[in-house]
């Protein structure tokens, strides 16, 4: 559940430097177990974003100073004009694509890579694993979403797109992300935990340079924790430039956020309509600012 704003300290804002396009708002062609944003293919409760939204928040975000952009849903490839929105962020910034892999086909691969060797800008597409292995991973995903991923994987890389493969910080058993599971005798690096598990993975899945993001797990939703909130005292000296919110935005069709993780929320809009509107502070009122404040996460790709 959403915290209440109302005496939440604010972070400052100091630069644009990263533009979210949530395209396909919470459509998705998956029904996973866990989804943050609740996305999935019946009737999105954060609508999908027209061509003409799309372009104008590219453009706005360019006039403003923006180095990168992000395109992220809901599954960005079900918007039927998707390809056309990449070849256009291609022309202003460094794209990236953040996708769940199972509608990259050999064809969209292939034009995947034609878009980015005819740009100046770099195009990076991640792809999203819920577990290293098979059962885990579809278990939360769906039956078979492994298997694609990992195809997905190999495609991209064949075009010269080796893709950034992301994994989420959970805990399977005794396991961390350094350590290998205390039965194994964990070593506490990171060639025998979650991180090395899931390298070796893509390596045996011809994945030749595996590129890898491992994210923590947020407090919203159902792991959400009334009494998780920041209050003014955590935030004396602390360097405000770990918190993404203070040089990211997100645009949905509704309007403009402080960063992806909290679109759509309520309380949580700061315009509904110009990103140059939302150039100010924003309120750390909701449970996932904690995690951001814990351990430095970005949305980006490093």
């Amino acid at each position: 559940m959403s915290l209440d704003p109302a005496n939440a300290p604010r972070a400052p804002f100091r630069h644009l430097a990263t533009l979210w396009i949530q395209v396909t708002g919470t459509w998705c062609n998956l029904t996973c177990a866990h989804c943050f944003n609740t996305s999935g293919p019946r009737d999105p409760w954060i609508k999908q974003m027209t061509t003409a939204q799309v372009r104008a928040a590219i453009d706005e975000g360019v006039t403003l100073g923006v180095k990168e952009l992000y395109f992220t849903g809901g599954e960005p490839f079900l918007h039927p004009d998707f390809p056309e929105h990449v070849a256009y962020a291609l022309r202003h910034a460094p794209t990236t694509v953040l996708t769940n892999g199972t509608l990259i086909t050999g064809a969209v691969a292939a034009r995947l890579g034609t878009l980015a060797n005819a740009s100046r800008y770099s195009l990076e597409i991640r792809l999203s694993l819920d577990a290293v292995d098979r059962q885990q991973n579809d278990a939360v995903r769906g039956k078979g979403v492994f298997d694609k991923v990992l195809r997905a994987a190999v495609l991209l890389e064949s075009q010269g797109l080796p893709p950034i493969v992301t994994l989420s910080e959970i805990v399977v058993g005794t396991e961390t992300l350094e350590e290998g599971p205390t039965t194994d005798g964990g070593s506490g690096d990171l060639s025998t935990g979650i991180y090395g598990r899931l390298r070796d993975l893509l390596l045996a899945a011809g994945v030749r340079r595996p590129r890898i993001k491992i994210i923590p797990v947020f407090h919203m939703g159902r792991l959400a924790e009334r009494d998780r909130r920041l209050t003014p005292g955590h935030l004396d000296g602390f360097d405000f430039s770990l918190l993404q919110c203070t040089e990211t935005r997100a645009v949905t069709a509704d309007g403009v956020y402080a960063c992806p993780i909290l679109a759509g929320l309520p309380g949580a809009r700061l315009s509904a309509g110009a990103i140059a509107e939302t150039l100010q502070p924003c309120r750390l009122y909701h449970s996932a600012c904690v995690t951001c404040y814990e351990t430095g996460m970005t949305c980006r790709n490093f």
